[in-house]
């Protein structure tokens, strides 16, 4: 104890202790009544509100891990306000028992999110030979379901571009937003190895950009880039291809594959913060940081900002 404080009585102790500010007993005895409720007074780049035409994340669903319904509400609860839309993978939703498949949509509609059927009309075409009826069935019952996006897809299947152009059509008339997916690599959309799809081959830019114009025109309500062959299992990104498609497409009808942080800081170096981007959903949390220019890597920290006049009329 401080000299200056030996042999006054233990009122006076007291006293003098509380009003000192910045002892434990200071501390303890008066609440704070001036701490901010948040962390909104530091600033972050501005970014467009919910429902936004831009800047959108787009997350995976069930598939490579269970997303159910618990995790999902947690999940939003947390970060929907980063979450824009919930995409089911590889026709993981056909399996699903159909009360837990409600419950699922339900759950992204009530944090604001739509949900996307994912690429499953490749098996619905391949399986039916491209039956009309069938392929309405199926649209009648995503739509029934709750579904909001239906993503069309083509991968694995050589599709006239006429046929592609008519789906589009077909799904718009069902009250879904159709989301062709295009790309240069043939065979995308398995996870294959490099070596096979060196071996399969790839279009050229042109081929995907003349296509993406067509769905557009059709009714398309956002063109998927499928990043296989771009950034996905290559040996070094086609960054000529993806100059290509944002000098070529409207910046808010299309959404670049970006399930890898390397891959989606790429796209919001040179993009922007308002990138349109389909991620895992395990990599919410990074990318919302990253958007919102609070963090990054070494090519990224503090790099990333936004204008506000521009964002705040988006």
């Amino acid at each position: 104890m401080s000299s200056l404080l030996r042999g006054l009585s233990k009122n006076q102790l007291t006293r003098t202790l509380v009003a000192r500010p910045f002892t434990t007993a200071n501390i303890l005895r008066y609440p704070k009544t001036n701490t901010p409720e948040d962390f909104t007074f530091l600033p972050t780049n501005t970014l467009p509100q919910k429902p936004r035409k831009s800047g959108l994340t787009e997350i995976r669903g069930p598939y490579y891990a269970p997303v159910t319904q618990t995790y999902l509400t947690e999940l939003l609860k947390d970060w929907g306000e980063y979450v824009d839309g919930v995409k089911f993978a590889g026709g993981s939703f056909s399996l699903m028992p159909p009360e837990r498949l409600r419950a699922l949509i339900n759950t992204a509609h009530e944090h604001g999110c739509y949900v996307s059927t994912g690429g499953f009309i490749e098996r619905v075409l391949s399986t039916s030979a491209g039956n009309q009826t069938i392929i309405e069935k199926y649209l009648k019952a995503c739509k029934d379901f709750g579904f909001d996006v239906v993503e069309l897809s083509s991968g694995f299947l050589s599709l006239p571009t006429d046929d592609w152009a008519a789906l589009v059509e077909l799904t718009a008339s069902y009250g879904l937003k159709p989301k062709p997916e295009v790309g240069i690599q043939w065979g995308a959309g398995g996870d294959a190895s490099v070596a096979e799809l060196e071996a399969a081959g790839s279009r050229d830019p042109k081929w995907l950009i003349d296509r993406a114009k067509k769905f557009i025109d059709a009714g398309a309500y956002m063109i998927m880039i499928e990043s296989e062959g771009i950034t996905e299992n290559v040996r070094e990104w086609r960054t000529d291809t993806i100059s290509a498609i944002t000098s070529s497409l409207p910046k808010d009808k299309i959404m670049f594959e970006a399930a890898d942080p390397a891959v989606f800081a790429y796209h919001i170096q040179n993009q922007g913060a308002d990138a349109n981007l389909f991620i895992d959903h395990s990599q919410i949390v990074q990318l919302a940081c990253l958007r919102k220019g609070i963090w990054g890597t070494g090519g990224t920290f503090s790099r990333v900002v936004t204008f506000e006049g521009y964002q705040k009329k988006s």
